[in-house]
């Protein structure tokens, strides 16, 4: 269970359209694999192929070619300093930095995050920018969504950051989401561009390698229920199972274990599901008393100095993307349909909600924000789960009612335990997976739009 505040602010749009049989189709490689369908009320747009990164405006950045085509920093492009309010340093970098084209949303959106997979050497680290433009033709600020360094040194490495109070009076960054103020006037952001600068130190050869850029934008109506799903599957994945709650009062520098990681303990089940875990070296500074050291790992590096939190989304995509060819995005599913086509597909998902502990049987707690990660089906259709709230990694897996799961986690809106109206996540999930897909896992993910 997360401290995050649950950001999700829903548009009255119209109905979301229920779709079960062209997702499952997908997954098997069927017609609706061709392309996402534009009333899911959820675009995705990605910056992959060597083609998207020769694309936009260059300064000082070249695209990579290859097996894992990117972007990197070619020469300088100029030197900036910045003050890191986390060290209370001011250095010098120098910087190269490309501007994507206007990507117009096929949906316009309430709301927008964007997501990325980057190496960053020592001493190297990257910004996020997005700038949004509204419905009525006027334009966000260049809203900053990340500052990010996938090393965690204190002597050549920044501190990993959102950006808090960045707003123009439509708009707000809420950590890792941009969201409109007010979505009853009826403004939305049409269209955007991502803005990526890439950093070094004066002199320096090494660079960021960024292989995917991208945002997910949305327009989620508001909604306490949603329609109930009929069951389409019954599959179980092999995920390893971490429990949160071992690691309570572990490390205070990265959030005292226990409630608060979630977010990075859902992580590392998955990246190990690929066969991708930390080594010996990098786990030398953690206790050797501590289980699991590599979910402390994985907390520490996907760790928010501003937020002050593990639980901000896309880091944890980031996170992922460190380990060797595997990807990590951020997106929002239509449904719990959509979800079974993903582990038909043999992809297990990290899903974000909030709930009163009577609103899922079973669970034993209430939650403002938890990640927990979907692993599969029974034959009745309700959801098994690798809950990392959990007293042990045995009890980890646990088997959740479908109508209460599929209804937390994809309404926009709930009461609190005062009866105050608060908000819900509206889908949210966190989607890794390897560079060598089956052509029915592209097709699975290519269904959500995911490319």
């Amino acid at each position: 269970m997360s401290r995050r505040t649950v950001l999700a602010t829903a548009a009255a749009v119209a109905a979301l359209a229920a779709t079960a049989s062209p997702a499952l189709a997908a997954a098997a490689g069927g017609p609706a694999a061709r392309a996402p369908r534009a009333d899911r009320l959820v675009d995705n747009r990605f910056w992959t192929s060597h083609k998207d990164w020769s694309t936009g405006t260059h300064q000082g950045t070249a695209a990579v070619s290859g097996a894992r085509p990117g972007l990197r920093i070619e020469r300088p492009a100029g030197r900036t300093d910045y003050a890191d309010p986390h060290t209370g340093k001011t250095a010098t970098w120098e910087y190269a930095r490309w501007t994507g084209p206007a990507h117009r949303s096929t949906v316009p959106a309430t709301e927008l995050i964007a997501s990325w997979n980057a190496r960053t050497p020592a001493g190297t680290w990257l910004q996020v920018e997005l700038r949004g433009t509204y419905s009525d033709k006027t334009k966000t600020p260049w809203y900053v969504m990340g500052r990010w360094t996938s090393g965690d040194d204190k002597e050549t490495d920044i501190r990993r950051t959102s950006v808090d109070d960045q707003t123009d009076g439509k708009s707000t960054v809420w950590t890792d989401t941009l969201s409109l103020d007010d979505t009853t006037t009826g403004l939305r952001v049409v269209s955007y561009q991502l803005r990526l600068t890439l950093y070094r130190k004066p002199g320096a050869t090494g660079t960021p390698t960024v292989w995917r850029l991208g945002a997910m934008a949305s327009a989620v109506p508001d909604r306490f229920t949603v329609p109930a799903s009929k069951p389409g599957l019954a599959k179980e994945l092999t995920v390893p199972r971490y429990s949160q709650e071992i690691h309570a009062g572990q490390y205070p520098e990265y959030d005292n274990g226990g409630e608060a990681w979630c977010s990075p303990t859902s992580s590392q089940m998955i990246i190990e599901f690929w066969g991708r875990r930390p080594t010996a070296e990098d786990l030398s500074w953690v206790d050797p008393s501590y289980a699991d050291p590599q979910v402390c790992h994985a907390a520490r590096y996907t760790f928010d100095y501003q937020y002050n939190g593990c639980g901000n989304w896309p880091f944890n995509a980031a996170y992922a993307s460190t380990y060797k060819d595997l990807q990590g995005v951020v997106t929002r599913l239509a449904s719990l349909t959509e979800l079974e086509s993903l582990i038909a597909a043999g992809l297990p998902a990290i899903t974000s909600q909030s709930f009163l502990r009577d609103e899922l049987t079973g669970a034993g707690y209430d939650t403002a924000g938890h990640l927990m990660t979907v692993i599969g089906f029974t034959a009745d259709g309700d959801v098994i789960a690798n809950d990392p709230a959990s007293p042990s990694n045995a009890a980890v897996r646990r088997v959740y009612k479908r109508r209460e799961w599929e209804n937390i986690w994809l309404r926009t809106k709930r009461y609190n335990a005062t009866g105050k109206v608060v908000s819900g996540t509206g889908g949210v999930c966190y989607l890794y997976f390897p560079t060598k897909l089956t052509a029915r896992q592209r097709a699975a993910l290519a269904a959500v739009g995911i490319h």
